[in-house]
């Protein structure tokens, strides 16, 4: 007998921290202990009897690996296990995940209810090719007003897309109440939770039906790779892996290869990042140059008590204002020395940007300033460089 955990015996983990180092992991006859990486674009069969039944899809086997291969395979089953879902369904980037799902289960004359809190691709994503290009109705919500989102439902609403907490203010959704009214209108609700992970919050078990991932921050946790997946029932993934099949938006073997072994230390990442995050969100509300911070952990949020009955911690990506419009705000990002000025977040190396030029530069003037994306706004994501090398770092500019 083989020493190793049989499919059986991998599904009885009921601890996350065991998952996420063996869920999904399966070694070859050469028996290696790290998983395996298959860089293969295709496969062979004993027969053409075997090759005709694993096409047909009558018998298990890989066929191509657009759509087949053995380590997104296992990334994909480690990050179903990790949230709680039946299957996952592996992509480029986290904006072919939203694609993928749109494509798969939106029909023209549908209508979806899109939060006004989401990064500025995937509002443009919504606006500028779900809406046009499928024909699906798109109404924007607040995203912590749970009537707004009641009032503009309709007879054809088929979903409710959000993230929480929302990048770069920090907003947080009432995920119970969002998945009561997705339930009473028959429509699906769509959690982004690539700020939280699973690590420190997990929707589907708030009742959402899926959860979308960009892979490429925190899951890798080291800024190396693009990748994105959906999470969620076998009955909701399926027409997604169909969606790839086809069109070919697929993670890549090596970038998957990437992510699982960012899923090894992600919950001792998420937790150190949010510690640290915690105390630089207490430093800059004591900072007088500074006119608000942006986070849930603190204590004076609005939003303190329902982050903290949804996530066991308060992430890694806050965002404050300084004093001074955009200049300032400038000053503070040009001073810094150790931070890296980067768009992206999820990194161990702490990042910094201006969301209004930056993340949501394509959104009009008038879309920024509905969802508070202003001139003097600057978004950090924590790494884990110590704490007080952080704060010294920002003071260079305040």
């Amino acid at each position: 007998m083989e020493h190793q955990l049989t499919e059986a015996e991998l599904s009885e983990l009921t601890h996350w921290d065991s998952q996420a180092i063996r869920a999904g992991c399966y070694r070859t006859n050469t028996q290696e202990h790290s998983e395996a990486l298959f860089l293969t674009s295709s496969y062979c069969f004993e027969s053409a009897q075997q090759a005709a039944s694993v096409f047909a899809g009558e018998e298990p086997g890989s066929v191509y690996s657009r759509y087949t291969n053995p380590t997104v395979d296992s990334f994909q089953q480690r990050l179903a296990a990790l949230e709680g879902g039946e299957a996952a369904a592996a992509t480029a980037s986290g904006m072919a995940a939203i694609f993928a799902f749109c494509l798969a289960h939106l029909q023209k004359g549908d209508h979806v209810l899109v939060s006004k809190s989401l990064f500025g691709t995937t509002l443009n994503l919504f606006e500028q090719y779900v809406k046009p290009k499928l024909g699906v109705e798109v109404s924007y919500v607040s995203l912590t007003k749970v009537t707004e989102w009641q009032q503009k439902a309709n007879s054809r609403t088929r979903m409710l897309f959000l993230e929480t907490p929302s990048n770069p203010l920090n907003e947080i959704a009432d995920l119970k109440a969002l998945a009561t009214l997705s339930r009473a209108l028959g429509a699906w609700l769509v959690v982004d939770n690539c700020l939280c992970t699973p690590a420190l919050q997990r929707p589907l078990a708030l009742g959402a039906d899926i959860v979308i991932h960009s892979a490429t921050k925190f899951l890798d946790g080291q800024g190396r790779c693009l990748g994105g997946a959906v999470v969620g029932s076998k009955e909701l993934i399926e027409p997604i892996v169909g969606v790839l099949r086809t069109l070919g938006p697929s993670m890549s073997p090596f970038n998957a290869w990437v992510f699982l072994k960012g899923l090894e230390t992600l919950k001792i990442r998420m937790q150190a990042q949010s510690k640290s995050a915690m105390v630089v969100a207490q430093w800059l509300s004591e900072r007088p140059q500074i006119s608000r911070v942006h986070y849930a952990g603190l204590e004076d949020s609005s939003q303190h008590v329902l982050a903290g009955s949804q996530q066991s911690a308060f992430g890694a990506v806050l965002s404050f204002e300084v004093k001074g419009g955009r200049e300032a705000a400038w000053k503070v990002i040009d001073s810094t020395r150790m931070l890296s000025i980067t768009g992206n977040l999820g990194d161990t190396k702490t990042t910094i940007t201006h969301p209004a030029t930056t993340t949501h530069g394509r959104m009009s003037d008038e879309d920024k300033q509905s969802v508070g994306i202003s001139e003097n706004l600057i978004r950090l994501a924590i790494g884990l460089e110590h704490v007080e090398d952080i704060c010294a770092d920002l003071a260079r500019g305040l």
